[in-house]
């Protein structure tokens, strides 16, 4: 495995980031805060988890925290589908915001899989 010197140099972390930067679409607001918060941690999670997986010691540790923010990514796409059903969010914010989530989960199973290798 050649080594991750910066986290920051990932697309697939960069992506990530840009997909917490959407916190506009989660203002606190009445009932939709709890969902809005949920959101917020799970797509928090996702850059995070990549970033703290790249400076693991072990190649294991790394593929094992690439699942972790895998797992969130999945979250965060069930919490976006919930804000849809719920109209908290538009149909077009909605695709908009799950067709950059799959981007990023492609990019995760690709990163993972060239790891594994």
């Amino acid at each position: 495995m050649s080594k991750i010197e910066r986290f920051e140099d990932l697309e697939v972390w960069q992506k990530s980031r840009e997909l917490v930067l959407e916190y506009k679409i989660t203002q606190p607001g009445g009932e939709k805060f709890g969902l809005a918060s949920q959101i917020r941690r799970s797509a928090v999670s996702v850059a995070a988890n990549i970033a703290e997986g790249s400076k693991r010691q072990h190649l294991k540790e790394y593929i094992q925290m690439l699942s972790i923010s895998h797992g969130s990514l999945s979250e965060t796409e069930y919490y976006l589908l919930l804000a849809r059903d719920l109209k908290y969010l538009s149909d077009t914010k909605y695709q908009e915001l799950f067709n950059r989530s799959e981007e990023i989960g492609k990019m995760l199973s690709g990163l993972i899989n060239s790891l594994k290798t």
